[in-house]
């Protein structure tokens, strides 16, 4: 082991950044991508990357694949390829839990290995929501499984996860800063990783069959958001009980000249859902709408909490919807839950900042945070990742919500699919990619631009909405940290790093030093982005394995598939997604992700070193 390895002071200020990287991503002081924008202006300033490199990131085989990817995934769900795979399902699984579990979670499982687990998961989400509804199984049993199997489906090729997409970049990253005689790292092929993802898909299901749904929480009347059991539904989750009544506000009434926003705050007021003032009656009326003699407002409550609330006002009850019986038919508008994913834009607004009724045409009843329902001053809720958001709106404006990115709508919405007629058209550049990435030697980027483009060129998507597709914070958080990786390697902290750990360790078997590694990537996972787990990891990993002679590739292999082991806590962005929908709690996280990372652990071990 070479211990010649000495501090410089460059070292110094790739670990000082190193130090505030986890810092930022931890804390969370500011979002993680504008944390890694400001890095990557540090190593500029700093000079630990050449000018003419530092930016070499935004435009990488890596994240111009992640792009394609997003792009791709988008196509496919807009021409409802998902719902005809709920059919499918529903057609074979029958009724029972463990077989629909086990379809559904496999289906998402492998669709993860080529679209992105947590665009997957986005995509299944009103799938198992219809399911669910559909065959009465409780959404909570379906869902976990679900995301769970997502999560190792990234593992499946090198195009299922942000960490397989980049750990080739990094690879020959690494390769230019080999010491004299070493041999150059090969990168890795689509399916070269495809056994030990289906090893781990399969161990997930098994886990999950024998052992794991025993684990899930124990529910017995959670059932999925659709439309033929609003009522009871949101009853029974939110306390959300009551009718839609009409009130005409009076001469006499202390509502004439107050805003909405402030008759929502006065004591024992319904939910208020539509107003009628001299325009047409609408819906999610905005904060600032004024109310005057003659106003109809639409509400939900008990009979008696209406009725005491007009006699307390001086409204006049209408004895039926004269009004609004056509806004509030079921078949045109109804209750949903919708939740906020991580890269929201609206994450960290409160709900009154973020204008949901004028904007979006939803009214939010309540949130459901980490199974905290919340029904007081929402208004002055600041949103969180993974909030689940009890809403009222139109059937047609929540089709709008479910196109914007900064949402994922979990109910299913009673409506035809965009552009059925386009879903020949989406398989076909899907395969074309796939074709060209197997049998050609054009780059993963190329081969995957094909396919994103093909789609856009034939109608499956418009360029706008490509665009919207893009989480950019995955691209910015991804390019703004390559950098650093690089800096690592050149600068010399990564052997330095790795000849630390070594040190530290002493003389050991190499599996010792292989589960060492793969912890400390699970922990970096857990606490703050794959992405960087990556990006810090893989250099040290690959340095560790030339020190002790191992397999420098497989190092690398070993921490890009390590980062997908995050199943403690909701802190990846699929546990985010189903946190809300699925009721679940950290504890319930803890409990079945608990003993399935350990099997993670060893399945990955077993498999990658039987087959590398």
């Amino acid at each position: 082991m070479d211990g010649g390895l000495t501090l410089s002071g460059d070292m110094i200020l790739v670990l000082m950044l190193l130090g505030m990287t986890v810092f930022l991503f931890v804390s969370e002081l500011v979002r993680i991508d504008i944390a890694a924008v400001c890095i990557l202006v540090l190593i500029g300033l700093l000079g630990l990357v050449p000018g003419e490199q530092l930016f070499n990131g935004f435009a990488s085989n890596a994240v111009i694949s992640i792009i394609a990817v997003m792009i791709i995934g988008a196509g496919l769900d807009r021409t409802g390829v998902m719902n005809v795979v709920a059919g499918f399902i529903v057609k074979l699984g029958g009724r029972s839990e463990s077989r629909i579990m086990s379809m559904v979670s496999s289906t998402v499982g492998v669709s993860s290995g080529f679209m992105q687990n947590t665009g997957a998961t986005a995509l299944f989400l009103p799938v198992v929501s219809r399911i669910s509804s559909r065959l009465d199984l409780p959404l909570p049993r379906l869902l976990m499984p679900m995301g769970f199997c997502a999560i190792v489906g990234g593992t499946i090729t090198m195009v299922g996860s942000s960490p397989l997409i980049l750990l080739n970049d990094l690879i020959e990253t690494s390769n230019r800063s080999l010491p004299p005689g070493a041999e150059a790292m090969q990168p890795f092929d689509l399916f070269d990783v495809t056994p030990v993802g289906l090893a781990l898909l399969a161990a997930a299901l098994l886990y999950f069959l024998l052992i794991g749904s025993r684990l899930l929480p124990k529910v017995e009347t959670k059932r999925a958001a659709s439309p033929g059991r609003t009522k009871n539904y949101f009853a029974e989750e939110y306390g959300i009980e009551g009718d839609v009544y009409e009130m005409l506000v009076t001469v006499d009434s202390p509502l004439v000249g107050m805003r909405m926003s402030d008759a929502e705050k006065l004591e024992g007021a319904p939910l208020m859902l539509a107003i009628q003032n001299t325009d047409e009656p609408r819906l999610a009326p905005p904060a600032d709408e004024m109310i005057w003699v003659g106003t109809v407002l639409g509400v939900m409550g008990t009979r008696e909490q209406v009725g005491q609330f007009a006699l307390d006002n001086k409204l006049r009850l209408q004895p039926r919807l004269r009004t609004f019986g056509n806004l509030f038919n079921p078949t045109r508008a109804g209750i949903s839950e919708v939740v906020i994913p991580p890269g929201s834009r609206l994450i960290g607004k409160t709900i009154g900042e973020a204008r949901l009724r004028s904007r979006f045409g939803i009214s939010v009843l309540a949130i459901n945070r980490r199974n905290q329902i919340i029904t007081k001053n929402l208004r002055e809720e600041a949103l969180e990742v993974g909030d689940c958001l009890v809403s009222h709106s139109t059937w047609r404006d929540l089709s709008n919500v479910a196109r914007d990115k900064d949402f994922i709508v979990a109910t299913d919405i009673p409506k035809e699919e965009q552009r059925p007629q386009k879903v020949v058209h989406a398989l076909g550049f899907f395969s074309l990619s796939m074709f060209l990435i197997l049998f050609t030697d054009f780059q993963l980027s190329i081969a995957l631009l094909t396919g994103a483009i093909g789609m856009v060129l034939t109608g499956v998507l418009s360029m706008d909405e490509a665009y919207q597709s893009v989480s950019w914070k995955t691209v910015f958080l991804m390019a703004s940290l390559i950098p650093l990786g690089f800096a690592m390697e050149v600068t010399g902290t990564a052997p330095w790093l790795a000849q630390q750990v070594l040190q530290t360790l002493g003389e050991v078997p190499e599996l010792v030093v292989q589960i060492v590694l793969i912890l400390l990537a699970t922990l970096f996972t857990l606490i703050m982005s794959n992405v960087g787990a990556t990006v810090l990891l893989v250099p040290i990993a690959i340095n560790i394995a030339l020190e002790t002679g191992a397999n420098p590739a497989v190092y690398a292999l070993i921490i890009g598939l390590a980062t997908s082991n995050a199943f403690i806590l909701p802190t990846h962005p699929v546990n985010a997604l189903i946190m809300g929908p699925g009721g679940y709690t950290v504890k319930d996280f803890i409990r079945v992700g608990g003993l399935m990372s350990i099997i993670f652990l060893v399945v990955v071990l077993g498999a990658v070193n039987v087959l590398f």
